[in-house]
């Protein structure tokens, strides 16, 4: 049977060349970067180059990256730490009603302590409106985080405004680029962000790594004590071949950006194009230009969407109904609702996410095996029948 994986927002394939970076320091370049001694000498000059290669992504500097365990891992810092380092201003935190769980299990977290989070709402597309982040600041804020490409649509957010508001505001600005980061350009020079948080299993490394670029002069609290590590910022003895691996992943991602982001975006617009054109009752979920290149979602009405993936999977293709982090679950998309769809349309919805390894074959395949899984799914729906009936 093909093997078809459009699921490259839940994870990615390890990159070889990423790999291959990485195993040398399993074996013979075994040192601890803090240790003075050669062995530690050595491993530290690779972690100021995989720190240097992390910051040149993003155009950042090298100083203002921190290695951690994952891109939860770096929200929950970024959130708690400025709650911690800034009560004394106030205890009232803004981030929007699309955000993934890191972030908004963190705000819920952090209500529970006290803290008072409002939620902003979206358009249809996705996008929240400026106009009420503006409205929602108060002197009591201490901080906005919005995710910068939603996880399950693919919107990006209008993040150079937002950072715009809160700088006006004097109020910080952490954004979750999970997403975003290697598929669509991020310039931290010119770009208002004060906190960013970024994961290495979205970038072809490993699951096990992640980052968090903190702007030079910005306050906020460890959210792990023990050492002095990462800048005083993260305590804990630096997993190194992870941390090589993520400097490698985003060096390629920096050398092949361009060519990967018009091969994802022209496969992505060929699956879009081939499952509107083959398959009736079908609607885009998220904003349809202001879009990540790689990500489509797309509900196929009258079909619950786990149906729909398993029956894929049985055929080889690896798709998504929703966040990873969320699959176990049957409730419908947190996302999509927020979006002002009903139930019938978020539970309905599949993300097809692309990746480096996908080709226009994967793609045709998708589109010869999609349209009789959906037509044997929705002969047997008694909603599908009921709408179709009482259209004729």
């Amino acid at each position: 049977m093909r093997r078809v994986y459009l699921d490259h927002n839940a994870t990615t394939p390890v990159h070889p060349e990423v790999l291959e970076a990485m195993m040398p320091f399993f074996r013979d370049q075994f040192g601890n970067a803090s240790s003075i001694h050669w062995a530690g000498r050595e491993v530290k000059k690779y972690l100021d180059e995989a720190r240097e290669k992390v910051s040149a992504l993003m155009n950042a500097d090298p100083q203002e990256i921190i290695f951690t365990g994952c891109g939860t891992e770096s929200d929950n810092m970024a959130i708690k730490g400025v709650a911690s380092t800034h009560q004394d201003k106030g205890r009232h935190i803004i981030t929007s009603k699309v955000e993934h769980h890191a972030v908004l299990h963190t705000c819920q977290f952090m209500e529970g302590l006290g803290y008072e989070i409002t939620y902003l709402s979206v358009d249809r597309e996705g996008l929240i409106d400026p106009g009420e982040l503006r409205r929602s600041i108060r002197p009591d804020t201490i901080l906005v985080t919005i995710i910068f490409a939603n996880n399950e649509t693919g919107t990006i957010m209008p993040v150079q405004e937002i950072g715009e508001i809160c700088r006006g505001k004097g109020v910080l600005f952490h954004t979750d680029a999970v997403q975003a980061v290697g598929k669509i350009p991020i310039d931290l020079k010119t770009l208002p962000v004060d906190i960013l948080s970024l994961s290495g299993h979205k970038l072809n490394t490993p699951k096990g790594i992640g980052a968090q670029f903190i702007r030079k002069g910005t306050r906020l609290s460890p959210l792990i004590h023990g050492g002095a590590q990462e800048h005083h910022r993260r305590a804990g003895t630096e997993n190194i071949p992870y941390i090589i691996g993520l400097g490698k992943a985003c060096e390629i991602a920096r050398r092949d950006f361009a060519r990967r982001h018009e091969v994802l975006q022209g496969l992505r617009d060929r699956l879009q194009e081939g499952i509107f054109r083959k398959i009736p009752h079908v609607e885009l979920n998220g904003h349809p230009t202001q879009r990540l290149p790689n990500t489509l979602n797309v509900s196929f009405l009258y079909v619950e969407g786990e149906s729909l993936l398993l029956n894929m999977d049985l055929e080889g293709i690896a798709v998504s109904s929703g966040s990873a982090c969320t699959s176990g679950s049957p409730d419908a998309s947190h996302v999509i609702l927020a979006m002002g769809k009903s139930a019938l349309v978020a539970q309905s919805a599949i993300r097809f996410s692309l990746g480096w390894t996908n080709t226009g074959e994967d793609v045709d395949y998708v589109l010869e095996v999609l349209p009789p899984i959906l037509e044997r799914l929705r002969s047997i729906s008694p909603i599908y029948q009921k709408a179709t009936q009482s259209k004729t």
